[in-house]
């Protein structure tokens, strides 16, 4: 593995966070002179400077919405605005869209398929 400077290359990704409007830590990568395995091996999970990232990545997903939902409300094109939303929506945002939401969880004992049906939440 090549030598890098860790300090640099957080500067080069949380330039290129900003100036690119990026969402996903793979993102972050393609921007930076390393591969993903040098990436994670500098910042693993749960490293201060991968949570400062993160929290540039979502503050970028929270400007990136509020944009998205303000355009909605005043716009008849929504397909497009609607499939962006979807790609970085929060898991409950995601529901929130859905008419007809699926989860499916496996555990010890097989699959579980939950079907949630917003149907009958609106009835309520």
């Amino acid at each position: 593995m090549a030598l890098y400077d860790k300090q640099e290359l957080v500067k080069m990704a949380e330039e290129a966070i900003k100036r690119n409007n990026l969402f996903f830590v793979h993102d972050i990568v393609a921007w930076l002179p390393c591969s993903n395995s040098t990436f994670y091996e500098l910042f693993p999970d749960g490293s201060d400077e991968l949570d400062y990232l993160k929290r540039l990545l979502n503050e970028n997903k929270i400007r990136t919405k509020s944009a998205i939902r303000s355009k909605l409300f005043k716009s008849d094109k929504a397909g497009e605005l609607l499939a962006l939303y979807r790609l970085i929506c929060t898991p409950d945002e995601r529901r929130m869209l859905n008419q007809q939401y699926i989860e499916m969880n496996t555990n010890d004992k097989g699959l579980t398929v939950n079907f949630i049906d917003k149907s009958k939440d609106d009835d309520k």
